[in-house]
């Protein structure tokens, strides 16, 4: 029997996926914007454009979306940094089974290529949303930061603090060395969470390419500046 030229030679789509696909991405910035308590149900689905009963049939309600969405958002950060992070964990797992210690000079090679890679993600519009997502859960935590810390940023963390002690000749477990990574961290983490202030005070319209480019030299600078005779112990 010959086959219909005309018929779809795939799988036909999931409605179902695709609605739970667009509550995912939608609540994630109404929940930013709204807070939990402030982001009614109506207010969702019409972000998302899907019928009111969506939200129970596939979440079990609005607290159901709102861990779901902080998942979702985890994923898609852990999305754009997985290949990177990979080749970095692989990288430390080889050189600790064979008993070799990483030398400074690749340590500060793999977290200037991360540290670039962060700068250019969190200053794209699309981070714009989860910031304001993640600024709540910073100021009163639920379950959903514990999502959003153990699946992406505490692993994040960690792994830069791996290669800050290194830089430093510490033990990356150290108290002085967990600081100083934060302290690493948040001199990045301020191109989106201080936005307006970092537009203000360069006097930019907007971070295009030349402006970025600027600000993988400056996140390069800042990881080339570690070890150095300020970071030392006394």
């Amino acid at each position: 029997m010959m086959k219909n030229k005309n018929s779809p030679s795939g799988p036909k789509p999931d409605r179902g996926d695709a609605t739970k696909e667009k509550l995912l991405s939608t609540s994630i910035d109404v929940f930013g914007r709204y807070g939990f308590d402030g982001a009614s149900t109506r207010k969702l689905a019409d972000a998302a454009g899907v019928n009111l009963q969506a939200i129970p049939y596939y979440f079990g309600g609005k607290e159901g979306l709102y861990i779901a969405a902080a998942e979702h958002l985890a994923a898609i950060i852990g999305g754009h940094v997985a290949d990177l992070r990979t080749v970095i964990l692989e990288r430390l797992a080889r050189l600790d089974a064979e008993g070799v210690a990483m030398s400074a000079k690749e340590a500060r090679a793999l977290l200037t290529q991360m540290v670039q890679r962060m700068v250019g993600l969190f200053v794209s519009r699309q981070s714009e949303s989860w910031a304001r997502f993640i600024i709540r859960e910073q100021m009163e935590p639920t379950e959903a930061f514990a999502r959003v810390y153990d699946n992406i940023m505490g692993p994040m963390i960690s792994m830069a603090g791996r290669l800050v002690g290194t830089i430093l000749g510490e033990d990356p477990a150290s108290e002085r060395v967990r600081l100083k990574t934060l302290s690493f961290v948040g001199s990045i983490l301020v191109f989106r969470m201080a936005h307006a202030a970092v537009l203000r005070q360069m006097r930019w319209d907007a971070v295009g390419p030349a402006e970025l480019e600027i600000l993988k030299s400056h996140a390069a600078g800042l990881v080339e500046g570690l070890g150095d005779n300020t970071d030392r112990q006394p």
